[in-house]
């Protein structure tokens, strides 16, 4: 055995260095379901910035020194607090934040979000079904983003008014119907958070023929 380290060495060090960068400083992140659509689709693959928030210990939860605080609208991703699924949602609540669904509409601090841009479009649900969806955009406190509505689905589109405890972020799902997010599974602490989603790296049309979709290599999300 000592005579195997001692001769793969330099490959064990790059092993080590990658496995570092990979949990202290930079990752992707495949996206395998349609919980963010329209923004991200299944067969994306997203550059995600460990340190844009935190400084943790490599392997662990463990914050060593905040360097920001997330924001209102941010797509981050996280540890399920249920059992520790990695996974990508919108930051949509903030600590201290008064949050509210009603048949849909989100309420921040009692003020409604604005929604225009309808387009109903075709979108796929399950294996090989299909349904209508609603494309909206979505405005609250000057951020704006794309969001989806499933007509056809019954979905936990009203809770609350609930407060955001401190240290705490809620998070919802682009595709707000299809989403197994803070509805379902309460509030993410702070340090639960891996990083903050940047960009699409690559996609691929893995729903269907697994051709690249070169036209979202590189796209900044927002």
């Amino acid at each position: 055995m000592k005579n195997w380290i001692k001769n793969n060495r330099s490959y064990l060090i790059l092993l080590i260095c990658f496995g570092v960068f990979r949990t202290a400083i930079a990752d992707w992140n495949p996206i395998p379901s349609g919980s963010m659509r329209p923004n991200l689709l299944e067969g994306d693959v997203v550059f995600v910035d460990r340190l844009a928030y935190d400084i943790k210990i490599p392997l662990t939860d463990i914050i060593v020194a905040h360097i920001a605080d997330p924001k209102r609208g941010d797509i981050v991703t996280f540890s399920s607090p249920t059992n520790g699924t990695r996974l990508i949602k919108r930051i949509v609540a903030l600590p201290g934040d008064r949050v509210e669904m009603r048949d849909e509409v989100l309420f921040i601090n009692g003020r409604a979000a604005k929604y225009d841009a309808r387009e109903i479009v075709s979108e796929p649900i399950g294996a090989s079904d299909r349904t209508d969806a609603m494309h909206l955009t979505e405005t609250v406190d000057h951020n704006t983003r794309q969001i989806q509505l499933l007509p056809a689905l019954a979905a936990r589109n009203s809770f609350g008014p609930i407060i955001v405890p401190q240290g705490n972020y809620l998070m919802l799902g682009d595709n707000r119907d299809n989403s197994a997010d803070s509805r379902y599974f309460g509030f993410v602490p702070r340090n639960l958070l891996i990083g903050q989603a940047k960009r699409i790296l690559v996609s691929a049309n893995i729903k269907g023929d697994w051709m690249p979709r070169t036209e979202r290599f590189g796209q900044r999300l927002q």
